[in-house]
């Protein structure tokens, strides 16, 4: 592979830059996103490439685009660099500049929705390819970059079904990299497991009446023991958390009140209140044991109370970090080349690698921006200019250092 000039070095920096900021500018939003648009960006991008780019349709108006990169030995498994094209809403009285504008400011930063998360990697995957190409690079496995939808609302018409179509056993997956999140230190966040997320929306019936009377097992009652209990415990997991500095967020059970719905005006008693419980369980916590304890508390709380589970996501067995992973150590390897230290954790949120691990893939959540303030849903969103540039240098050592592998012992 022959080096770059530091004059093709620059001129690649500026058009990463530029379409970073262009793919940052389309409004792929919830909760009516148009990804026609981003289709036809990741068009252009493809043929600037020289790559082929396909789209698969597992749900009808949520395309699927994969970009790939053939390789010298296509009957190994290949690797899998996956994003998504979708961003969360907006408030953009909230934002210091308009948050599809990819605004950057004197500092270098570039502010706009989806800049940390995740359209910053999509185009370092691209751009460290371009890189790799122009100075003559080869890949033994073949490299295919995804750009999913849906992700920002659980997947559930993007990678969720994509994994179990023949479509995606088609690319013979064998390795994947996708999203991490921002570090305020020096390390890099690297993530191989999920916790599992499950929403309960739990009903309260109760005895109905006027409100100027002292009524029994009135569903606000009901509601009341509940909350004290699960507050209780929420309370426990924020001490054991503070308690043990080698813990992080993912290593907890999350529990937190979402939605309290019920009633029909202030002098009646409702005869149901109906509640949403956002429940993440770390790798660590038995399923079944857990939703026993749920079941106790809510039989404490009072009688008929039912729950409507609309999410109840099994565990998912974490991606190994030993010598048994061979990608694990070319990773770590490569990281420990580039002298950058990496902080290996449990996700906190959810990420479309827990429907990759699902069906037996390893797989990474790694996003190279190190030094910066964690902003993904937030306002005033932004990537700096240099960190984002870094990224894309980690990512032309990371991709073959995976993609290069002969043979996959330890």
């Amino acid at each position: 592979m022959s080096p770059l000039t530091a004059e093709q070095a620059a001129t690649l920096d500026s058009l990463a830059v530029e379409n970073f900021r262009k793919y940052l500018q389309i409004p792929s939003v919830h909760p009516h996103v148009d990804y026609e648009p981003c289709v036809q960006f990741l068009r252009a991008q493809a043929k600037g490439l020289d790559l082929p780019l396909k789209v698969y349709t597992v749900v009808e108006g949520k395309p699927i685009v994969v970009i790939t990169w053939s390789g010298s030995e296509p009957a190994l498994p290949s690797i899998l660099l996956n994003s998504h094209m979708d961003v969360v809403p907006v408030f953009a009285d909230k934002w210091a500049h308009p948050p599809f504008s990819a605004h950057t400011d004197a500092q270098g930063n570039i502010y706009a929705r989806g800049a940390q998360d995740m359209k910053c990697v999509g185009i370092q995957y691209l751009e460290a390819i371009r890189r790799m190409r122009l100075a003559g690079a080869t890949v033994r496995r073949t490299v295919h970059v995804a750009f999913m939808p849906d992700e920002e609302i659980g997947g559930v018409d993007g990678m969720r079904q994509f994994v179990h179509t023949e479509d995606f056993k088609g690319l013979n997956v064998g390795f994947a990299l996708d999203e991490g999140m921002a570090s305020p230190d020096d390390a890099f966040p690297v993530f191989y497991g999920e916790r599992n997320i499950w929403h309960l929306v739990i009903h309260f019936p109760g005895t109905p009446g006027h409100g100027s009377l002292l009524l029994k097992d009135t569903a606000g009652e009901k509601v009341a023991l509940f909350l004290n209990t699960l507050f209780e415990f929420r309370r426990s997991q924020v001490l054991k958390l503070a308690g043990d500095p080698t813990l992080t967020l993912g290593d907890v059970t999350t529990v937190n009140l979402t939605q309290l719905k019920g009633g029909v005006q202030s002098n009646v008693v409702p005869p149901e209140l109906v509640a949403t419980v956002d429940c993440r369980l770390p790798v660590t916590v038995d399923d079944a044991a857990f939703e026993a304890q749920v079941k106790k508390w809510l039989q404490e709380a009072g009688s008929d109370i039912w729950v409507e589970w609309e999410q109840k996501e099994p565990q998912v067995t974490p991606t190994k970090l030993d010598a048994s992973n061979p990608y694990w150590l070319a990773f770590k390897r490569t990281m420990d080349e580039l002298g950058l230290q990496v902080r290996p954790q449990i996700f906190p949120g959810g990420t479309d690698c827990r429907f990759v691990r699902s069906v037996g893939v390893p797989a990474l959540g790694f996003s190279p921006m190190k030094n910066t303030p964690i902003l993904l849903h937030d306002h005033d969103e932004y990537l700096n200019r240099a960190v984002f540039l870094e990224g894309v240098r980690i990512y032309a050592r990371l991709i073959p250092a995976v993609a290069n592998l002969r043979e996959l012992t330890g």
